[in-house]
């Protein structure tokens, strides 16, 4: 009965958030378990590590992710039955009172993360099943979720309150001011540096049935993939690639233990030095096979951190099944704009290649509609031989039957794109060749472009002698690798932070506007406006914030100051 009521009462402290667990526990007798006694075993520490996860697969956090790192750039427009938040935001008219700038869940996970960081310690000292090993692990776990909730809220909300201590009890204090980004950027480059190398490096072997495990929870090839581009956001370019290689070297190594255990792998295979998933594998004549892998199936060869999704679990992928579309084929509540799709078969797109493949796997077109089918489908085949108009792909797919995709954070494209930028803006002698061919790698996968006949679709003279057409080629192929991943507005934001203007940004965010498109342009050009303003109720309870300026006049004017 204690055990069972000693996890009951720790579930309810948790999703408080700690800050009214001192209150509940008055009420209990005396003789009845305090706080403390919740942390007294090994169990106790991994539900709270299991929680932690769950709590960013939950829909207010995906549908956050999706919200904050892709709607505001020039990917999504209105789909279908916008709710009222999503549309106003689609039409730059971003409000404190609009419920997407709430950042509670992300606050809910840190505070859970900060919980077994501050109680891990003492249960390893009481339990010993629970070995220094595991313990450090943990808080290596917990420590990268934790920051990777940061990294979401400091693109998102550029400075924010900062705690790694627990809000536990009621003696504390925790209404705090916003830290800068830099000052949150570098603290969580500098704790993951702590205990990067006390991370997991894989729970499961490769051929194990549980070896999705492997990608979605995090390990040390995680923690080297989040470093890699918070170094990249800081602008250390050199620590950025070293992390990189660090990922693309384990790849490599996990591919060379793959085909010396199985004697040959169809599936991948090394492009220029880079073990990647074909889209053709030997002995298949038609494309499709990267996306089955990577999105449909999930936990690929590629993956480095997802989130993991199955059809049985109570938490769904409700991100994916209400804003891109569901197992009925219908439109979601987004769409893509029409410059991104129209007419790619016919060769006339400005985005993408006729051959290549990331079109016809990322969207359709659905009653003068282009519906958003990255991650929605669960497998899809097609041609690229000889293409001319749409009907010459053949292509054929199926579609999910419940909202079990995974969602994914990280993978080995993520790790090859971000050296390239890296290589881009440190443009030492050799740098932006070397750039190149990282961005070819991804682009000849793409276009099928890997062995036969087909040459790659990127000419290396019109980009390496330019600095400027490289940082263009590089934003354009991170939009085909990328869409709909939640990743185009923050890739707009840093580079518009890196520019000191937001005039890339514009050209680039404008894109997808008929109407008001002056009016959008100058609204963005405050360079205040590319990030959220603090929601109105945070603004009540935590004084101490002071509203982003471009959101202190206008309706809500009298509650933001």
């Amino acid at each position: 009965m204690i055990e069972k009521l000693k996890h009951t009462i720790l579930a309810v402290c948790l999703s408080l958030g700690m800050t009214g667990c001192s209150d509940f526990l008055d009420i209990l007798p005396m003789n009845e378990v305090v706080l403390e006694n919740y942390w007294t075993e090994k169990g106790d520490v991994m539900s709270v590590v299991n929680s932690c996860y769950e709590t960013l697969e939950h829909s207010d956090c995906l549908t956050r992710m999706g919200v904050w790192g892709e709607l505001r750039s020039d990917n999504l427009r209105m789909g279908a039955n916008v709710p009222d938040e999503i549309n106003e935001i689609l039409k730059e008219n971003l409000l404190p009172s609009n419920p997407m700038c709430n950042w509670g869940k992300f606050y809910e996970a840190i505070n859970r993360c900060n919980t077994v960081c501050h109680y891990a310690p003492g249960v390893q000292e009481i339990d010993p099943n629970y070995t220094m090993e595991e313990m450090k692990a943990n808080i290596a776990e917990v420590s990268t979720i934790r920051a990777l909730c940061y990294f979401y809220l400091i693109r998102t909300f550029r400075n924010v309150p900062y705690s790694t201590a627990p809000s536990i009890d009621d003696s504390q204090e925790y209404v705090l001011p916003a830290s800068s980004f830099d000052a949150v950027l570098d603290s969580l480059i500098e704790n993951l540096e702590l205990v990067k190398n006390d991370a997991v490096r894989r729970y499961y072997t490769d051929e194990s049935p549980n070896a999705y495990q492997n990608s979605s929870k995090i390990t040390r090839w995680a923690i080297y993939a989040l470093l890699a581009d918070l170094y990249l956001w800081k602008g250390d370019w050199n620590n950025a690639i070293r992390y990189c290689d660090m990922v693309i070297d384990f790849k490599r190594q996990q591919y060379s233990d793959m085909v010396e255990r199985m004697g040959n792998v169809n599936n991948i295979d090394l492009i220029d030095s880079i073990p990647m998933i074909l889209e053709k594998p030997v002995g298949s004549t038609t494309c499709g096979n990267t996306y089955n892998e990577i999105f449909g199936e999930g936990n690929s060869f590629e993956s480095i951190f997802e989130l993991y999704f199955r059809s049985n679990q109570s938490q769904q992928n409700s991100w994916v099944s209400s804003y891109y579309g569901d197992n009925n084929n219908t439109l979601g509540r987004l769409s893509a704009p029409d410059f991104l799709f129209k007419d790619v078969a016919l060769g006339t797109n400005n985005v993408f290649k006729r051959t290549d493949g990331r079109a016809y796997e990322s969207s359709e077109l659905t009653n003068s509609r282009y519906t958003i089918s990255k991650y929605t489908r669960r497998q899809v085949n097609y041609s690229t031989q000889n293409v001319a108009t749409e009907k010459d792909l053949q292509l054929s797919s199926s579609r999910r039957s419940s909202s079990d995709a995974n969602w994914i954070l990280y993978r080995l494209s993520d790790m090859i794109l971000i050296k390239a930028e890296a290589l881009i803006e440190r443009n030492n002698e050799g740098d932006l060749a070397e750039a190149f061919a990282l961005i070819d790698i991804v682009n000849k996968r793409a276009n099928d472009a890997v062995g036969g006949t087909r040459s790659s679709t990127l000419k290396k003279e019109d980009y390496i002698d330019s600095k400027p057409a490289m940082e263009d080629l590089l934003l354009e192929e991170r939009q085909r690798e990328f869409v709909f991943e939640g990743k185009r507005w923050f890739d707009l934001v840093r580079f518009a932070r890196r520019d000191g203007d937001n005039s890339r940004l514009i050209s680039l965010a404008s894109r997808k506007y008929i109407e008001n498109v002056n009016a959008i342009k100058i609204k963005l050009a405050d360079p205040n406006i590319i990030y959220f303003p603090y929601a109105k109720n945070e603004l009540k309870v935590n004084p101490l914030l002071q509203q982003n300026p471009a959101f202190t006049t206008g309706e809500d004017s009298e509650l933001t100051r």
